[in-house]
């Protein structure tokens, strides 16, 4: 596996961010009837939030992003994207393992959506993940935390 870390992002990774989620997403929303090449874009831009967002740089360049949003009764964990040339490579998998492990020990259900018929999937899948609702477009998961050790070396995640 690359060496990769986790950075804080800032405004200025918006378009960086927005563009990777286009890529990343296109062939699943083109599957699904629903990819534009704009409104992609823009929905990510509109949602972006520098505070609860990171960037994944693998080899100390930009690699992709991960942002977990806290809410009332879990955090959602979004914008969850990696490029394509590091994908199938461990990174995705070490990236959230670390981010669940802080959830764990917090004791923070974590919430996400995924789109029907992505390969991401079995990813959260493997990480505990489980279908609570689903539509059309949409997979809905969820995973209770759960007991772990304490570690150290993990992402401040504004959990508290």
């Amino acid at each position: 596996m690359a060496d990769w870390e986790l950075r804080n992002s800032s405004a200025a990774d918006v378009e960086a961010v927005a563009e990777l989620r286009a890529v990343v997403l296109r062939t699943d929303l083109q599957r699904l009837g629903r990819y534009d090449e704009q409104r992609v874009r823009q929905r990510l831009r509109d949602g972006f939030e520098p505070g609860h967002t990171w960037v994944i740089e693998v080899g100390g360049a930009f690699a992709g992003c991960v942002a977990l949003r806290p809410a009332e009764s879990a955090c959602w964990l979004e914008h969850f994207y990696l490029a394509p040339d590091v994908q199938g490579r461990g990174i995705g998998s070490a990236v959230l393992g670390s981010l669940l492990e802080r959830c764990d020990r917090e004791g923070v259900m974590v919430r996400l959506n995924v789109l029907q018929g992505s390969p991401a999937r079995k990813l959260y899948e493997r990480h505990g993940f489980a279908v609570e609702t689903e539509d059309a477009v949409d997979v809905f998961m969820v995973r209770a935390p759960v007991s772990a050790a304490p570690g150290s070396g993990d992402p401040d995640l504004g959990v508290d």
